[in-house]
């Protein structure tokens, strides 16, 4: 399908991979009952960390029944590529064929010349465990490692294709492969905003007309045997014991710090005319984005500057002004300053509304996802917005004065017809997408 008349992209096709389940259905039960999906932490020896709970995705076990309703043909390949799969790889392929599931999309459904796919996510990282047995036969007899052994001795016993399991473009890679997407396709690695940035990138090349459907979608995890030491070491996390439901407070008085968490998430965005002469439900339609970088010299990121940047940015696209914002979506790390920051730029954008913005946070259920902590909270304020249903931030008990927002405190308030997700990561890079009910 191509035109030279306006083009408007809409969401038709949503899958995830998240603490709160395994589906839309799932993960909107969840929200609708105030139902946090942080619990103890499992995947690591909780003993030897300061931190005791986790939003896990426990529902994902890495089978061929976690990919969904599958072709022959797809079990068959699906089956056969998991062994160079990692968690993270293996839960963004799960989205992405849920998604595509969803929005009814089969091979040979589709022009796959005009189907592409963009993916985010973390930097991912190899496990220990990969290059053990080739480290210890490099070993000297006083146990010191012998470099010169490596290439002889060592890489005989790494897997031969483990570079594969960890290599960031794989998931975009793999689910073109699967589905014969032939169209444009992109990564992106940009930590917590490589969700919306691959929105944006996904909504920006159906809207130039080089596709008429694209599948954006993003993959991450805090829980790593590398990664989760790194980010104790690096940055502040919610410690020590306590009810593992309670722990992720965003903008709360007594908040502690993040939870980490994993998943993926993943959506199918259409040209409104394809989506329509296919008969598809439509759940929203992307409006505007907003991408910014902002850092002060010798101190790091600020958080402020990026997240007012890209909030100014996607009102601009979208032509909306912020009274007329529905609702605003938080990246909500439930960090001391972190929140402070997001707070001061909410207020800074919003704070002449006639009446306050409401604020949510799905963090709050879940935890830090990493990469496809934006794509998870994006379809969650998506699926608000087509229940017409707001749910509150989780745990916001004690209003933080340093934290002036006007926070949903009970499910069931009004969503609006329109939401704002942004994201950002610690070095001050920020991105954000708009999205509204389809007009």
């Amino acid at each position: 399908m191509s035109s030279n008349a306006a083009r408007r992209v809409v969401v038709t096709g949503i899958g995830l991979i998240s603490p709160l389940g395994n589906s839309k259905e799932a993960a909107w039960d969840a929200l609708a009952s105030c139902r946090s999906g942080v619990g103890p932490l499992r995947c690591l020896p909780a003993h030897s960390l300061p931190m005791h709970c986790a939003g896990e995705a426990r529902d994902f076990t890495g089978e061929i029944a976690d990919f969904g309703r599958l072709e022959k043909e797809q079990v068959r390949t699906i089956r056969k590529g998991l062994k160079v799969m990692c968690r993270e790889i293996q839960m963004g392929v799960a989205a992405a064929q849920l998604a595509l599931q969803d929005a009814g999309l089969k091979p040979g459904g589709y022009d796959v010349d005009r189907t592409g796919a963009v993916y985010g996510s973390d930097h991912i990282m190899t496990t220990p465990d990969e290059f053990a047995e080739g480290v210890r036969s490099c070993l000297t007899p006083d146990d010191r490692f012998d470099f010169t052994r490596w290439a002889t001795d060592g890489m005989a016993k790494v897997t031969p294709l483990w570079l594969l399991k960890y290599l960031p473009n794989m998931p975009a890679s793999h689910v073109a492969i699967y589905n014969d997407l032939r169209g444009p396709n992109n990564s992106i690695t940009l930590r917590e905003a490589s969700s919306n940035l691959a929105v944006a990138e996904a909504y920006s090349t159906v809207l130039r007309d080089h596709a008429d459907i694209m599948l954006a979608g993003a993959t991450g995890t805090r829980l790593h045997p590398l990664r989760t030491i790194h980010v104790a070491l690096q940055e502040e996390c919610a410690e020590g014991d306590g009810e593992p439901e309670k722990m992720s407070r965003p903008f709360d008085l007594n908040r502690r710090g993040m939870v980490l968490g994993e998943g993926a998430g993943a959506i199918v965005v259409e040209e409104l005319r394809s989506a329509q002469a296919r008969g598809v439900p439509i759940y929203a339609e992307i409006v505007g984005f907003g991408s910014s970088a902002a850092a002060d010299p010798g101190r790091g990121g600020n958080i402020r500057q990026a997240l007012e940047n890209v909030a100014r940015q996607a009102l601009a696209k979208a032509h909306l002004t912020p009274d007329q914002l529905g609702h605003f979506h938080a990246h909500g790390l439930a960090t001391r300053k972190g929140d402070e920051d997001e707070a001061a730029a909410i207020q800074a954008v919003f704070g002449a509304r006639s009446q306050p913005v409401p604020v949510t946070a799905a963090k709050s259920y879940m935890g830090n996802l990493g990469a496809a902590g934006g794509l998870v909270e994006l379809i969650t304020s998506i699926l608000a917005l087509y229940h017409g249903q707001l749910f509150p931030i989780l745990n916001y008990e004690t209003p933080d004065p340093r934290c002036p927002i006007r926070a949903v405190r009970s499910f069931g308030e009004p969503a609006g017809d329109s939401c704002l997700s942004v994201n950002v990561t610690p070095q001050g890079q920020a991105s954000a997408v708009l999205a509204r009910r389809l007009v």
